[in-house]
């Protein structure tokens, strides 16, 4: 059994869609039951539609009570979305990057012949001729986070007395973390964009896992026990969601 950073997996509920006007904007939102779900979940997605999470137990009727009292926050995101088009999915110097949770700039500078990129306490070598900064950079992030979570990872295992057989780096496009019952945990390179605490949160929501293999209230409160700030973590991964686009 593996189990990720998400919900497991999604039931369409019937009606599956409606519309809700947002502003000066009509969205369309739809209906998914989650069985391993514990609340009500509102999330816009990248094509301008929403997706409302109904838990295990939930109904049709509170999902769209619950999306009208989240009104305001739709709005907000909606905004945001409707800007991104704007920005260049591309990176060059002068772009702002979330480098450990704080916003970056990538400037220039030079050793001889060597061009360099800097960005918080990071330098990456590039080639002249790259005019797109984002892969050379990824490749760099990717690279510091296969060093740094693996142990981290075993560090907080260690701590509180968890087996962990392996740890792994990838590039996952729709979750922060995964593990399985035969104790492997996979964790996205993303992670070192994020401030420490989300990360360590994370780590720990995958380690509680490998003492409750499921989403119940039981696992939970081992999260809770494991990381008290655990809220906070969810409310700032919610707000950068983007990160992982």
């Amino acid at each position: 059994m593996h189990f990720d950073f998400r919900f497991g997996p999604e039931r369409p509920v019937s009606p599956d869609e409606n519309w809700l006007t947002v502003g000066a904007q009509r969205v369309r939102f739809h209906f998914v039951r989650h069985r391993r779900a514990r609340r009500y979940v509102l999330r816009l997605r990248p094509d301008g539609t929403a997706r409302v999470t109904i838990p295990r137990g939930g109904s049709t009727a509170e999902a769209s009570r619950f999306v009208h009292k989240n009104a305001a926050w739709l709005q907000q995101q909606l905004l945001r979305h409707a800007a991104e088009p704007a920005r260049s999915r591309g990176w060059e110097l002068g772009t702002k990057i979330l480098f450990r949770g704080e916003p970056v700039c990538l400037e220039p500078a030079t050793n001889g012949d060597t061009l360099l990129i800097r960005f918080g306490t990071e330098t990456v070598r590039i080639s002249g001729a790259e005019t797109n900064l984002r892969p050379v950079i990824e490749r760099h992030l990717w690279r510091l986070a296969a060093r740094e979570l693996e142990a981290r990872v075993l560090e907080l295992a260690a701590l509180h007395q968890i087996r962990v057989e392996r740890v792994t780096v990838r590039n996952q496009r729709s979750r922060w973390g995964s593990c399985s019952r035969r104790g492997a945990i996979s964790l996205n390179w993303r992670l070192v964009q994020t401030p420490e605490f989300v990360c360590d949160y994370i780590v720990l929501h995958e380690l509680a896992h490998l003492r409750e293999m499921n989403h119940s209230q039981r696992f939970w409160r081992e999260v809770a026990r494991l990381c008290p700030n655990f809220a906070e973590a969810e409310k700032w991964l919610k707000a950068n969601a983007g990160l992982l686009r």
